[in-house]
């Protein structure tokens, strides 16, 4: 599925996924194609790019036309992490005129949704260039879209946070304030925590206080998350770690904080909105229709 060295998305997920959003656009059929289409019409058509973008999503795209029509011939023309101009030919169809159109939304709804993705976090990638910090997304992920959204990030650059709760340990501060409220020591807290985990699962704490950062690095964290702390505070935080975890900078971060976030010396940058906030990318899919024989059927 991917040309930018990066993982794709497990094909049987994949293939789920597009027949569950195939069945919700389609549960009986497509009416409107069955009613006035001849069965035997043919139609040709490409996927147009109205707006410059990074693409992602061209092969979930093609699989989508391919699973509502083995018949159905679907050939990317860019490989997804790709940049494009406005007018740009992302792809082409040729197939059978019911399928092309029952697949159409669908399709075009998910390389839609995946290329705004990977082209917001291809803005927020530039503005960090020549800093140390990576770019990764949030689990604010759209419910079931998790693994397409996630590797639209990879497509425009970024990195992937956690893929779930079961993945890793992230201590946020709801975690700490049950934790304070039943009188339990935060440093205590981590070191059995560590104790109790296994060797390879990943160890992260958030905190929003610059009296937390000590009692949590000491206790021998991976990774300590600084949240919402403006650019000054993170400058103090990251030389009070110094070099003892990463740090991720978390909280409210912006198209125009991002650079100033980064100058700080944070190895990471969490940023929801690449995946929350991103718009579907403009594309359009643009039909030929060719005459076939017979009647409807």
């Amino acid at each position: 599925m991917s040309d930018v060295g990066i993982a794709p998305i497990p094909q049987p997920g994949l293939d789920e996924l597009i027949r569950r959003a195939l069945a919700e656009d389609a549960p009986w059929g497509d009416v409107t194609s069955e009613t006035f289409l001849p069965a035997s019409a043919r139609a040709s058509a490409v996927l147009v790019a109205r707006e410059p973008g990074v693409l992602s999503g061209v092969g979930v795209f093609a699989r989508t036309m391919e699973l509502v029509d083995a018949a159905t011939v679907a050939t990317a023309e860019l490989t997804d992490g790709a940049s494009f101009a406005a007018g740009a030919v992302l792809a082409r169809v040729e197939g059978p005129a019911r399928a092309v159109l029952r697949a159409e939304r669908v399709a075009l709804n998910l390389v839609q949704r995946m290329s705004g993705i990977a082209t917001l976090t291809a803005s927020y990638v530039e503005a960090v260039a020549g800093t140390s910090a990576r770019v990764v997304d949030t689990r604010k992920t759209t419910p079931g879209l998790r693994a397409l959204e996630r590797y639209a990030v990879r497509c425009g650059g970024g990195g992937n946070h956690r893929h779930s709760l079961s993945d890793a340990v992230l201590a946020k501060d709801n975690h700490l304030a049950v934790l304070q409220a039943a009188g339990v020591d935060l440093h205590t807290a981590i070191v059995e925590a560590r104790r109790r985990l296994g060797h390879t699962v990943h160890l992260e704490v958030e905190v929003d206080r610059e009296d937390q950062i000590e009692p949590v690095v000491s206790a021998g964290v991976d990774t300590i998350m600084l949240d919402n702390f403006g650019p000054e505070r993170l400058r103090a935080g990251v030389a009070a770690v110094a070099g003892r975890a990463l740090v991720e900078a978390s909280g409210g971060v912006t198209l125009e904080t991002v650079r100033a976030i980064a100058e700080t010396g944070v190895d990471l940058v969490s940023v929801g909105a690449l995946t929350h906030s991103a718009r579907g990318l403009d594309l359009g899919l643009d039909l030929e229709v060719s005459a076939g024989g017979g009647g409807r059927e």
